[in-house]
């Protein structure tokens, strides 16, 4: 029992630590959802979208309104003894949730945890393609054992991670990151069901052109001239490899993109 209670130490439930009493909930029911952020000196690129995606998906678990000016508040709390670069995950469950009775009405509360983050360059991935499509994919939820048990075969064979691929053969997106391409000097996203990253939306919404969206297969892989993964809490990371199809991960684009994400603004906790 003394180790559990010094897990708990560092997170806090609707502004309080939190106890194992209340993460009970979440570890044998893990009914929720989540987002992660990479906060720099109490800001954050994306912040009103992070706030959105709580909120829409709070509408869609739960049924209820969020108030994410509450949210705000808890994350300043929890940010006050933090490191300069802190990744904070917000979760959203409800702790008198069971098994028994998940259709109750609802009284989610909402979980903050920091870590430590690095602000060094990314290092390059290789990734294992695998047959799976996560439980409603547009959602952020906390449900991750099929995508987790996917990661850990990827890892197990030599591989960094896992790209998904939909029972038709097309491609979708990394266990916990959304993956671009570039071809012909274009960003290139794969056209498919898949949680919609906020570095992602970003990226978009600073690039000059009007990006690109298409059905893409392994197949098509080779035309590709380069490609990387996209995530809150690492930016823009170059992906070495699919399977047996490799990239450089120097190319000017990379590049372009990086400075591109880093130049965007960021908004105050």
């Amino acid at each position: 029992m003394r180790a559990l209670e010094w897990e708990a130490e560092g997170m806090e439930l609707n502004g309080s630590p939190a106890t194992i009493e209340q993460m009970k909930a979440l570890a044998l029911t893990n009914y929720g959802h989540f987002t992660s952020m990479l906060v720099q000196d109490g800001t954050v690129k994306g912040l009103s979208l992070h706030m959105q995606r709580l909120a829409r998906d709070s509408r869609q678990l739960f049924d209820v309104e969020l108030d994410t000016d509450r949210v705000r508040e808890f994350i300043r709390r929890a940010l006050a003894e933090s490191e300069p670069a802190t990744v904070v995950r917000v979760t959203v469950f409800d702790p008198a949730f069971d098994l028994g009775t998940i259709g109750s009405d609802a009284d989610p509360h909402v979980l903050v945890t920091t870590r430590p983050a690095s602000l060094a360059t990314p290092e390059p991935w290789r990734l294992q393609a695998a047959s799976y499509r996560r439980e409603i994919p547009a959602v952020k939820h906390v449900g991750l054992f099929g995508a987790l048990r996917r990661r850990r075969a990827a890892q197990r064979e030599g591989f960094d991670d896992v790209l998904f691929l939909n029972p038709d053969g097309t491609i979708s997106e990394i266990a916990t990151s959304n993956i671009g391409f570039i071809r012909d000097g274009r960003v290139v996203w794969p056209r498919a069901e898949w949680l919609q990253g906020i570095t992602m939306t970003l990226i978009n919404q600073a690039l000059d052109e009007p990006v690109l969206s298409e059905p893409l297969t392994l197949s098509d892989l080779s035309s590709m001239e380069a490609a990387f993964a996209t995530n809150a809490a690492t930016g823009i990371r170059p992906i070495a490899s699919v399977d047996s199809t490799e990239w450089p991960t120097d190319h000017k684009m990379l590049h372009e993109l990086r400075e591109l994400y880093a130049d965007i603004p960021s908004e105050a906790v």
